[in-house]
């Protein structure tokens, strides 16, 4: 059975083309344009990996992160934050938060899908 990411970005071209990327990889992926839906969607479809954006609609990235993070029920799951913020402090917030790898757009899609693969093989 596929590995389901829940895949978060309120930009949708970005949503979209990484959505085509996973999908060709054998993932199963999940789209949220804002942080309360990815948050209400990480709880109704338990995914195997969550890539998540900071700057999102009502609720932010970290947010959404700790949230889950400190639900016993949702810890488990890893968290990839994909960001345009390279700040020192928010790599720091986002280590803080529970994020399990923080990578800063742009990026190259075979890091990002390295990095999905070693942290889901971790889990098993």
């Amino acid at each position: 059975m596929p590995k389901k990411i829940l895949l978060v970005d309120d930009e949708q071209d970005l949503l979209y083309g990484l959505q085509m990327q996973l999908e060709a990889n054998n993932y199963d992926v999940v789209t949220a344009a804002n942080g309360q839906e990815a948050y209400d969607l990480a709880r109704r479809e338990n995914p195997d990996i969550i890539i998540l954006d900071l700057m999102l609609p009502k609720i932010d990235g970290f947010r959404v992160c700790r949230m889950l993070k400190f639900d016993e029920k949702y810890k488990k799951i890893p968290v990839i934050i994909l960001t345009a913020r390279t700040q020192a402090a928010d790599k720091k917030l986002g280590s803080e938060v529970g994020a399990d790898c923080y990578l800063t757009k742009p990026f190259e899609p075979k890091v990002l899908l390295d990095k999905v693969e070693e942290l889901l093989n971790k889990g098993e």
